[in-house]
């Protein structure tokens, strides 16, 4: 297999083994990404007179050919091809000999796989932006359903204050959607072409990096061309700490899931469908899709700190340490968007025990309401704490129980602000939409 850095050497088994390790299994994710781009590049050569419109077109049906195996299950990268680059050229050249060996005028591994991942993080942003937002539809449902459903609220873990159901799965929700707006941001910087920027500093050649940009569907160019390398790492980086918010987000869930489903609190049902049994214990029905949640967020804030230590100390331009960044960008990617769904599955099947939340809200976490009862009286807040604080023993259920609901400051259990809640999840979801049918559209427009 002919290496694209061939020039009379070959290098030691054992090296390669080694600067290769597992990118030729993650490039095979890539390699509808790196043909589509392989297609626009080839157009632009042709444009600036590198290549013959025959040309163009012969190596656009070679393309298009990868992408024909490739769905078929017929095009593998191996190790000795050390990455889909490598693949791909080199089945230019076996079909179409010299032709194939111009594809890579004007451009490096380096801004190629660049392009490659941006092109790749763009379309799983969406799809994992696609299925946060029905998530949060489903929060919206399970919010409205129980909207009426009183919950005792807890600080330090402890009973501390009237809630609701509906108040709790709603501070989910509107969490979610301040990632959504994390995650559009990290889309944003994302959705720069770095094609031609090359090895760092560009080249000889009157490349037009803006046509490739928008053959892409990309926003914009990124300018300045030694940035678009430095940028490899940093652009993973700000992916995954987007994805990490999410994650940080669905192990609160999961944790207070967990707790509050324990005989003990007994304030919801796990579907027995979505829990594990025990191998010994014949009772057992486990959370163990809320306890991996827990842990897989420990991974993706690993996946972070990888991607950030690798680059902390890097010099200016390409240096080989970057290839590391690709797992955890890649693997983070797919675990966000699993986790998501198993929540939304769970979230849709639990069941609510209204009967124990309504007898779990005890007299002490009237106490609060109390003492504002004394206020309202013309009591001083403080002397009204202190009072209520030494009758705990003798507060009951009053009125407050009943009037839980009638809290009408914004955000209060009686006014979730549900109605804005589900404008927010339509425009966001009319957002994704548009933007998802255009990338597609230009990607499907490329290969015709």
């Amino acid at each position: 297999m002919t290496k694209l850095w061939e020039k009379g050497y070959s290098l030691n088994d054992e090296m390669e083994k080694f600067t290769v390790g597992d990118d030729f299994l993650l490039d095979q994710k890539l390699v509808k990404m790196d043909v589509i781009a392989s297609i626009a590049h080839a157009r632009m050569l042709a444009k600036i007179g590198i290549l013959k419109e025959d040309e163009f077109a012969r190596l656009k049906g070679a393309l298009v050919e990868i992408l024909r195996l490739y769905g078929e299950d017929k095009f593998h990268i191996e190790v000795e091809d050390e990455d889909v680059h490598t693949k791909v050229e080199n089945y230019l050249t076996d079909r179409l000999g010299d032709l194939g060996k111009k594809i890579h005028t004007a451009r490096s591994r380096n801004d190629q796989v660049i392009v490659d991942l941006r092109l790749y993080t763009k379309e799983r942003l969406l799809e994992i932006l696609k299925s946060l937002l029905r998530f949060c539809e489903t929060l919206w449902e399970f919010s409205k359903e129980n909207e009426g459903v009183i919950m005792p609220g807890r600080t330090h873990t402890q009973p501390a204050m009237p809630s609701s159901v509906g108040l709790w799965a709603s501070a989910l929700l509107e969490s979610l959607l301040d990632d959504f707006i994390l995650m559009r941001t990290a889309y944003d910087i994302n959705n720069q072409c770095p094609l031609g920027s090359a090895a760092s500093y560009g080249v000889p050649l009157d490349i037009d990096r803006q046509l490739t940009s928008d053959l892409l569907g990309f926003e914009k160019v990124q300018n300045n061309v030694l940035y678009a390398n430095n940028s490899r790492g940093k652009t993973e980086s700000i992916v995954l700490f987007a994805l990490s918010q999410v994650m940080l987000d669905l192990s609160k869930l999961a944790t207070d899931l967990i707790l509050f489903s324990t005989r003990e609190f007994g304030y919801f049902n796990l579907p027995e469908e979505l829990c594990c049994g025990s191998s010994i214990m014949p009772q057992k029905k486990n959370p163990a899709g809320m306890e991996l949640i827990r842990a897989k967020t420990s991974t993706m804030l690993s996946y972070l700190f990888q991607v950030t230590g690798t680059i902390k100390a890097l010099p200016s331009g390409y240096n080989r340490d970057l290839q590391e960044t690709k797992s955890p960008l890649l693997k983070g990617m797919d675990m966000v968007e699993s986790s998501i769904k198993v929540c939304d599955l769970v979230i849709s099947r639990l069941k609510v025990n209204k009967g124990v939340l309504d007898r779990s809200c005890t007299p002490e976490i009237f106490a609060t309401d109390r003492a504002l009862e004394l206020v309202k009286e013309g009591k001083p807040f403080r002397d009204a704490y202190r009072e209520v604080a030494a009758n705990l023993d003798k507060l009951e259920i009053t009125a407050s129980y009943k009037d839980i609901f009638s809290r009408k400051h914004i955000g209060a259990a009686g006014n979730l602000g549900l109605p804005m809640l589900k404008d927010q999840i339509d425009s966001k979801t009319e957002w994704v939409g548009k933007e998802k049918r255009a990338f597609e559209a230009r990607l499907e427009e490329l290969m015709m």
